[in-house]
């Protein structure tokens, strides 16, 4: 399958755009039902005006949520800033962190959006397609779609909206905090994306997985860490 999906990244923006109308068709929002024991969690960082990227993928253990494993790579970007195609200038680093992954996750949460996406292809939709892993974007700023604010109350949601289709959820991960705006990527039901990432939020704004992500890259970024893939005894390192 993965094969199949597999395709060029020397695209155009325009052939970008084609390309992603072209691969949600294959986007499967079906229900989730192995159980979850390995949880991945995606970043990225990079300087302002430098084209290198550093790329991460951490693996948290689904019942402690404590860091047992990560994938980093240190890669250089060749696709434009383009709102709606971020995919096409961070999912070729991110590819290569999975391809060294010391284990593979049963889910990954994504930094970024599903199908709460104009074509229904945002980042986390795109890289669960390649992967063939269910994923479930996880986004700090509302790319496209409308909803009506949430109670103040963590757990609290309301339906991010494109016209009357239901695209993703506003999430209160935090009280009295911005919400978190997810959706599906693939391999997961819509309405299971709001629970899922509730079970991985330990009192930040952000979900551990990508939490998680974001100190490692980090980390990375300021030589704290070296690229390439680590697996061991569970902690956790932010």
């Amino acid at each position: 399958m993965l094969e199949n999906l597999a395709h060029n990244w020397n695209l155009s923006p325009a052939e970008a755009i084609e390309l992603q109308k072209k691969l949600r068709s294959q986007i499967q929002l079906t229900p989730l039902q192995k159980p979850i024991k390995l949880i991945g969690g995606t970043d990225l960082s990079y300087n302002k005006f430098s084209d290198v990227i550093y790329s991460g993928i951490v693996l948290l253990d689904a019942q402690t949520m404590q860091t047992v494993g990560h994938s980093l790579v240190i890669d250089t970007m060749t696709f434009p800033y383009i709102p709606g195609l971020l995919s096409f200038r961070e999912i070729p680093s991110l590819m290569k962190a999975w391809a060294q992954l010391p284990q593979k996750p049963d889910i990954m949460l994504v930094d970024g959006h599903g199908i709460a996406h104009s074509r229904r292809m945002g980042i986390a939709a795109h890289l669960g397609l390649l992967t063939q892993t269910p994923t479930i974007g996880c986004a700090k700023n509302l790319l496209f779609g409308k909803y009506a604010e949430p109670a103040l109350e963590k757990g609290s949601y309301a339906p991010i909206l494109d016209k009357t289709e239901t695209i993703g959820f506003a999430l209160r991960t935090k009280d009295r905090t911005n919400v978190m705006y997810v959706s599906p990527g693939n391999l997961v039901a819509l309405e299971q994306t709001v629970e899922l990432v509730m079970r991985c939020t330990c009192g930040y704004r952000l979900p551990e997985p990508t939490r998680q992500a974001h100190g490692t890259v980090n980390a990375l970024r300021r030589g704290e860490l070296q690229a390439g893939s680590w697996w061991g005894k569970a902690n956790t390192l932010f």
